[in-house]
Order: structure tokens, then sequence, then C-alpha cells
């Protein structure tokens, strides 16, 4: 089953994707974590290690990949159950260098590469941070950000079988049905 989680910052969405991927690799091994985050700062190095504090012991094999996504494809048996966490983070890799540099074939080339993960893994889940949604106007740069990242996330709800919204720790379903109840 393809699994879209989308939903706010800081709202459950990693741990709850972790679960139903843990689900999903009951009967299949082995299990990934796809991580796509390139630390920048200290923040990020915390965001990091509170993310495999939080998955420590639950059996996942990470495979960092913070570009071109579909490099998970000869790295791994796809016949496991995966986690990819998140394409916020794959998106923005993509788009920006470390220097300041802004690639605009980012979004076409990640949809790609997201394209041929989904067309190829039977059992994952997809995270996305849900930061297109408010009225304010952004600079030029993070309005093609948003726009590419709501791209990718229609993109990835359209090809999943279940898309699911974290709102404030409630899970709400938008397409599709799980087949069991994670709390």
């Amino acid at each position: 089953m393809r699994v879209f989680i989308s939903g706010g910052c800081k709202n459950g969405k990693s741990t709850y994707a972790q679960h139903v991927a843990k689900w999903q690799g009951r009967q299949s091994n082995p299990l990934y974590y796809i991580a796509t985050m390139t630390a920048t700062d200290g923040e990020d190095l915390g965001r990091i290690a509170n993310h495999q504090q939080e998955r420590e012991g639950w059996g996942f094999i990470t495979i960092e990949q913070p570009k071109s996504i579909e490099g998970i494809l000869p790295k791994c048996n796809r016949n496991g159950s995966f986690l990819l966490d998140s394409i916020t983070a794959l998106l923005a890799n993509e788009m920006f260098s470390a220097h300041g540099d802004y690639d605009e074939n980012a979004c076409e080339r990640t949809a790609t590469g997201l394209s041929q993960v989904l067309d190829r893994l039977e059992n994952i889940v997809i995270v996305s941070d849900y930061i297109y949604s408010d009225a304010m106007q952004f600079d030029p740069l993070t309005e093609a950000y948003r726009k590419s990242l709501s791209t990718l996330d229609r993109l990835v709800a359209e090809k999943c079988d279940v898309v699911i919204e974290v709102a404030y720790t409630q899970i709400i379903v938008h397409k599709g049905r799980m087949p069991y109840e994670i709390h």
C-alpha cells in the first residue's frame, strides 16, 4: 500500500508515519527509513537527532538520500516497507545548493524520481509538510518552492492508495481507507 501523509510542521506526522510503515513491514522485510534532510544548522541537527531517537529500536535501516530519490532503488530490497521523510526536505535539497544557487528544474526532476520510486515500490509511506495553504505573499523564490511542493504533493497523492492529513495530531483520511487503526 502506498500512503501519503501531509500536515503542518511538528504535529505528529513522522511518528504516525513510522507506525504505518512498521505495520506495513510486519510481513515484509526489511524496513527502510529514507532520510532526506541535509543539516544546515543546529536546529536541523536537533531535528535529525530527535527523529533518530524516535525510531530507535524499531528495526529501520536508514538510507540517506538527500537528492535523486530514485537512487534508493538499487540500494534496497524492493519488497520491503519504506518510509520516505520528507518530500519537503528532498525538494529543498534539489532546488537550493549550499552556495545559494537556485535550480529551476528541481520540481520536474524530483517529480520524475518520485514517480520512479512509486512505480516500483508496493509498500511506502511518504511524508510532506503542508506549507502552502496560508494567504501570505512571500518573495518569488519562496513562492516558487511552495508551488513546486504543492505540485509534488498532488503527484504523490494521485499515485498513492491512501492520502492522510495530520492536523493537531488528528488523523483525517482524504483518499482510500486505512485497513487498520494506529494510535
